[in-house]
């Protein structure tokens, strides 16, 4: 029986030497480079992640809105507790928005805990420009 080219192993196509032009050599890496292309990305990544965590992460200052009210076409009054290390104190970034969420006005508030506590309560009032919609805490920070 003859073989016909179906049953052939493929071969890679010669070619007549200086015709074509110069031929690449087949699937050469780069190792090194991609190699610094995964650090680079690690490290982006890496400073990402700690300013993020540094702006929104610390568990020893966390913050929540208990109640607001008191809304007067001016005002807004905020009560909220934080929960600073014993005897700490935060600083806290206070906000109130009207109804369609833009932000009417922005304070910052320090409180500090007493000896022993690691709970503080706390009421602010938010003077506005217009009339406000809700109060709120937007983060707290070591003070």
């Amino acid at each position: 029986m003859t073989e016909t080219p179906a049953t052939l192993p493929p071969r890679a196509p010669t070619f007549p030497p200086g015709r074509y032009g110069r031929r690449r050599e087949a699937g050469r890496r780069r190792p090194l480079l991609t190699a610094l292309l995964v650090i680079a990305l690690l490290a982006v990544m890496t400073l990402v992640a700690v300013r993020l965590y540094r702006q929104y992460g610390d568990p020893n200052y966390d913050a929540e809105v208990i109640t607001y009210g008191g809304i007067t076409d001016s005002q807004v009054l905020v009560d909220f507790r934080v929960t600073v290390p014993a005897g700490g104190s935060a600083v806290c970034l206070l906000r109130a928005r009207d109804r369609d969420g833009a932000e009417l006005t922005r304070e910052q508030v320090t409180v500090t805990a007493p000896p022993g506590q690691r709970q503080v309560t706390a009421q602010h009032r938010l003077t506005t420009t217009a009339r406000p919609f809700i109060g709120e805490v937007v983060r707290c920070r070591p003070a």
